[in-house]
């Protein structure tokens, strides 16, 4: 999508440096995208220590390939 912004040049030149983008639009784009990241990444981080988080992904594992096992046995 085209738009026209009024940016920072210096702001501009920055953004397209630390990206290593070699045009301003996927400069921007990469800025964007890396901010949004990071904002979800800051919510589940105001998160820690307000949820209590089960590590039982190993249980679960045993469980689903004990399934797998009894439906070909079945089968």
């Amino acid at each position: 999508m085209r738009t026209t912004l009024e940016i920072d040049e210096k702001l501009l030149t920055e953004v397209v440096s630390l990206t290593g983008e070699k045009s301003k639009g996927r400069a921007v784009n990469k800025a964007l995208e890396d901010y949004i990241q990071w904002r979800a990444i800051e919510g589940i981080r105001a998160l820690a220590g307000k949820i209590e988080l089960v590590d039982n992904w190993r249980e679960l594992e045993d469980l689903e390939l004990q399934e797998l096992k009894e439906s070909s046995d079945n089968s």
